[in-house]
C-alpha cells in the first residue's frame, strides 16, 4: 500500500474563519467612515472643491501602486507557506525559488514605503494649511486615511511576528503556515480598503 501524501496547509480552519468574521466587523467600521465622508461632502461641496485641489494625485497613485503590489508579494508568500517552504531554494534572483520569508520581507518593505509616503503627504498638506482642525475636510481626510494607516501599521507588526516566528521555528509546519495565511487575509483587506479610499478621496473629488 502506498504511503499517504503529506499534509498541506489548508485555508478552511477555525482561525481563518474567525479572522474573516473579525474583518467583517472592520469592514463595518470603514463603512461608517465612508458614510461620514460622503455626508460632510454633500453638506460642504465648496470646501471640498477648494481643498481637493491641494491633493497630489500622481504621488498618491504611485503610493497606491506600491501598496497594491504588496498584496501580490504577500500572496506569493502564502503559496510558499502552503508548500511549507520558509526560505528560498537556489539563487537570490530565482524568484520562483523564493520562500515565505523572502516574499513577506518584500511585502513588509512595500508596506513601510506606503506608510512613509503617507507621512510625507501629511507633512506637505500640513505645510499648506490642511490640518485635522483646519476644516471639516481636513478632519475627514485625516480620520479616514489615518485610521487606514494605523491598520497598515498593525499589519506590518503582524507580518514582523510571522517572520520572527518563521526564523525561530525549528521546523516550518502547519501552525506557521496558518499564521501566514491569516495575516495575508488581513493584508489583502487593508489593500482593498485603500483602493476604495483612493478612488473616493483622490479620483472622485
Amino acid at each position: 500500500m502506498s504511503a499517504p501524501s503529506p499534509l498541506h496547509a489548508t485555508r478552511p480552519n477555525q482561525v481563518a474563519v474567525g479572522t474573516i468574521v473579525w474583518l467583517s466587523s472592520e469592514l463595518m467600521f470603514f463603512a461608517g467612515l465612508f458614510a461620514m465622508y460622503f455626508t460632510i461632502r454633500a453638506l460642504l461641496p465648496d470646501v471640498w472643491a477648494e481643498q481637493t485641489e491641494l491633493l497630489n494625485v500622481p504621488f498618491a497613485t504611485v503610493n497606491t501602486i506600491i501598496l497594491v503590489s504588496s498584496s501580490f508579494t504577500a500572496q506569493a508568500g502564502v503559496w510558499a507557506a502552503e508548500r511549507y517552504q520558509p526560505r528560498r531554494t537556489g539563487g537570490f534572483w530565482n524568484f520562483r525559488g523564493w520562500g515565505m520569508i523572502e516574499w513577506f520581507t518584500v511585502t513588509y518593505v512595500l508596506g513601510a514605503l506606503f506608510i512613509a509616503g503617507q507621512v510625507y503627504e501629511y507633512a506637505v498638506l500640513v505645510s499648506e494649511g490642511v490640518t485635522i482642525s483646519s476644516s471639516p475636510y481636513g478632519s475627514v481626510f485625516y480620520l479616514t486615511t489615518g485610521f487606514h494607516g494605523l491598520h497598515v501599521i498593525g499589519g506590518l507588526i503582524a507580518m514582523l511576528f510571522v517572520l520572527l516566528r518563521a526564523f525561530a521555528a525549528k521546523k516550518f509546519g502547519l501552525h506557521e503556515a496558518t499564521t501566514t495565511i491569516v495575516v495575508s487575509y488581513y493584508w489583502h483587506f487593508v489593500d482593498v480598503v485603500w483602493i476604495a479610499l483612493f478612488a473616493v478621496i483622490y479620483l472622485v473629488q
